[in-house]
């Protein structure tokens, strides 16, 4: 063993140097620096990447009528010329078809080559994409003009007036998801000795009771949004729920800085490409498609289905809001003696049980 500094009077030497920095409150401090001014950084790059200039990437278009027509072919090239996007076209033999394509969110438009000669209607859908819409009625007139065919712009499917720009549901999402997870951040700070079935329960005390607060708020006190009201209530009760399992799973997986990566993954990641506040076709493809698979994309899914598209909502995003919680609870439940809470328990018979 290597012998120990010491000083005059034969004691050890305090530490000097890095040794002492090392032992001092100093070395997590300086690391938390460091992380959030990355962090900083990441925010407010991942936001700005993603919504700061929105361009489309492929939109889905549904077409009624012959795409041979001449009228129909020159305005749908110009429209890819001047958006600078493939503009992906499904034909339907009949308008309802398309509209019903436009109630399942397959397309985000319909340009309709039936009208007769130089002339077509496009029909928006402010509901499916409020920034597709805007892309796509600012810059159909101008291709119009261009290409010598007359066009009819119309939203056959707005927004509700209490949300003009459609970025409400992001809104109501974010409360939840971020909530959700701060939520589980308290518990764990302030209920360290709840065991895991209790931490689970308390969870989802707070979603069940969260989800409702958010949806009273944004529907009966400012009047924002006409809810579904158990739909979307239940909708961000299992997001909030789901958020919160996330961190508690991270926090048995690697402890105090289980912050890292509920962060990275719900907000740097998982906000952005969510499709709240810029629509899929319009953010950048890998984002487009990993925000689908997010919790935070799913509960804008389900949610935004739920209040514009009663009666076409889709397994899909309740299924990966469940995927998340399921193994977010499984692998707490499995490791739950790593988890830095619990408390020790007693059997009836008096004998230590250990910590839960």
């Amino acid at each position: 063993m290597p012998e120990m500094p010491q000083d005059a009077r034969g004691e050890p030497s305090p530490p000097q140097g890095w040794a002492r920095f090392k032992e001092s409150p100093f070395l997590p401090a300086a690391v938390l620096v460091l992380i959030l001014t990355a962090a900083a950084a990441l925010f407010a790059g991942s936001y700005t990447y993603s919504m700061a200039d929105p361009t489309p990437r492929s939109i889905p278009t549904g077409l009624v009528g012959s795409p041979g027509q001449p009228e129909g072919r020159r305005f749908l090239d110009g429209m890819e010329e001047a958006l600078d996007t493939a503009v992906k076209i499904t034909p339907y033999d009949t308008a309802a078809e398309a509209r019903t394509a436009v109630e399942e969110q397959r397309v985000f438009a319909i340009v309709d080559v039936r009208r007769g000669e130089r002339a077509v209607v496009l029909d928006l859908s402010a509901a499916s994409g409020a920034s597709v819409a805007e892309v796509l009625a600012e810059a159909a007139p101008a291709v119009g003009r261009r290409t010598g065919v007359a066009v009819t712009i119309r939203d056959v499917k707005p927004l509700q007036e209490g949300d003009p720009r459609g970025l409400a549901i992001f809104y109501v999402s974010l409360a939840a998801v971020i909530i959700g997870f701060v939520g589980a951040i308290q518990l764990s700070v302030h209920a360290r000795a709840l065991t895991p079935i209790e931490r689970i329960a308390c969870t989802a005390l707070y979603a069940l009771l969260g989800g409702f607060a958010i949806a009273a708020t944004v529907d009966w006190l400012l009047g924002a949004l006409d809810l579904p009201f158990v739909e979307s209530w239940l909708i961000l009760a299992l997001t909030m729920f789901t958020s919160g399992m996330v961190f508690t799973m991270f926090n048995t997986l690697v402890g105090r800085w289980a912050m890292l990566p509920t962060w990275g993954l719900m907000v740097l990641l998982g906000n952005p490409s969510s499709g709240g506040a810029v629509s899929w076709p319009l953010l950048p493809s890998p984002l487009g498609l990993i925000g689908r698979w997010l919790p935070p994309g799913a509960s804008v899914n389900a949610q935004h289905t739920a209040v514009y598209f009663a009666g076409h909502q889709h397994a899909f995003p309740f299924l990966v809001l469940a995927g998340w919680t399921v193994v977010s609870c499984g692998v707490f439940w499995t490791w739950r003696h790593r988890h830095p809470g619990g408390r020790e328990t007693r059997p009836e018979g008096g004998a230590d049980a250990g910590t839960a």
